[in-house]
């Protein structure tokens, strides 16, 4: 298997429209059209898990970091960044990140963390933007179900916990070909109206050339109308953290030994005690103080992120618990869930989970 079929694989999963703009993700060393020999999977790229790769003769590492965030204008050895480009690239070895298209993913960082820690009735904390459009077209009453079937399969009609959803409305198009014309109905030159119906379907931006084939390919007319427009909702199932309830209210720190306990960790650094009991939780893997405004407008007993600095342990302001941590242990988990995933997938294929710690953080 080439590494290009293993990208598509990702891409089907976790499409890059799910990471954020700041973010750098896919194929960041290596050839696609390379034959991948093996995938180690890991949290994070380090020199030592370059050569677990070596070792376990995987020639694909596909992580969660990305080894590579901003640009990089010389590539010398002197720092571990620039260790572990030279190193893959000597060795051939090459490496894909997902970051923030896992961060934003229905079922991915967030999902598994809220999972761990019983949550109940989870809900997106921040619901993504930009990454909605819509679908205005026209089509013949002869011809609708056909075609909606088809943009449905494609990807288009997903709201919420719905699916195939649509708008129809009848009306009457008006056209008049010219002698090049094949029109599908009446003749060249004639000028013509039929009934028609006018359709509108909301899609992920990542389906847009999928639902454009899907309508090209089942439009019985010879040049289809249709226009795609952006759209500036939030999109209910996409986006970062998640927000849920315990199945039974806890005492803050009873609350605080489970998440502890649940997260393997053995530090926790959290702001001052509530007189409330914890019920309503929100979480956000990674460095999520950005989140903090949102948990509290969204009535959150307690939001567990990582790489909280001073002043912000102060925002919980008596009415929010802020739990850090820490940001491999926030995260800890998405390793398996890359395994597990490309495991099923691929069934016939090498898949290892990297054993390397790549934890940088140390605790005395």
């Amino acid at each position: 298997m080439i590494i290009k079929k293993i990208i598509e694989i990702l891409e089907d999963w976790a499409p890059k429209a799910y990471a954020e703009d700041f973010d750098n993700v896919g194929l960041l060393i290596g050839n696609e059209t390379q034959e991948c020999s093996g995938v180690l999977v890991s949290l994070d790229c380090t020199e030592a898990v370059v050569d677990e790769a070596m070792i376990k003769g995987c020639n694909l590492i596909v992580c969660f970091h990305p080894i590579i965030f901003s640009g990089l204008k010389k590539i010398t050895g002197k720092n571990y960044v620039e260790r572990v480009v030279i190193k893959a690239i000597q060795n051939n070895i090459g490496i894909i990140a997902l970051h923030t298209r896992l961060d934003n993913h229905p079922e991915g960082v967030n999902d598994v963390l809220s999972k761990r820690l019983g949550l109940l009735n989870t809900r997106v904390l921040i619901p993504k933007k930009g990454s909605l459009k819509k679908l205005s077209t026209y089509v013949p009453s002869t011809h609708l179900e056909t075609i909606l079937e088809g943009l449905h399969e494609a990807g288009a009609g997903e709201l919420g916990s719905y699916s195939e959803c649509s708008f129809t409305s009848e009306g009457i198009g008006r056209f008049k070909g010219n002698e090049k014309s094949n029109p599908f109905k009446g003749n060249p030159k004639e000028k013509l109206k039929t009934e028609e119906i006018h359709v509108e379907v909301v899609f992920e931006s990542h389906f847009n050339l999928a639902v454009q084939k899907a309508l090209q390919d089942l439009h019985p007319y010879e040049t289809v109308a249709f226009e795609i427009f952006s759209l500036d909702n939030p999109n209910p199932n996409v986006g970062m953290g998640k927000i849920g309830i315990l199945d039974k209210a806890m005492e803050p720190s009873d609350f605080l030994s489970f998440v502890k306990n649940e997260l393997h960790t053995e530090v926790i650094r959290h702001s001052p005690i509530i007189s409330k009991k914890i019920q309503t939780v929100a979480v956000l893997g990674g460095s999520g103080s950005f989140a903090i405004e949102n948990a509290k407008q969204q009535g959150a007993d307690a939001f567990i992120t990582a790489d909280l600095k001073y002043h912000q342990f102060y925002m919980g302001e008596e009415n929010l618990i802020l739990v850090d941590v820490g940001h491999y242990e926030s995260e800890q988990f998405t390793k398996n869930l890359i395994f597990d995933f490309l495991s099923k997938k691929m069934t016939n294929f090498a898949i290892v989970l990297s054993s390397t710690k790549t934890n940088p953080v140390n605790y005395y």
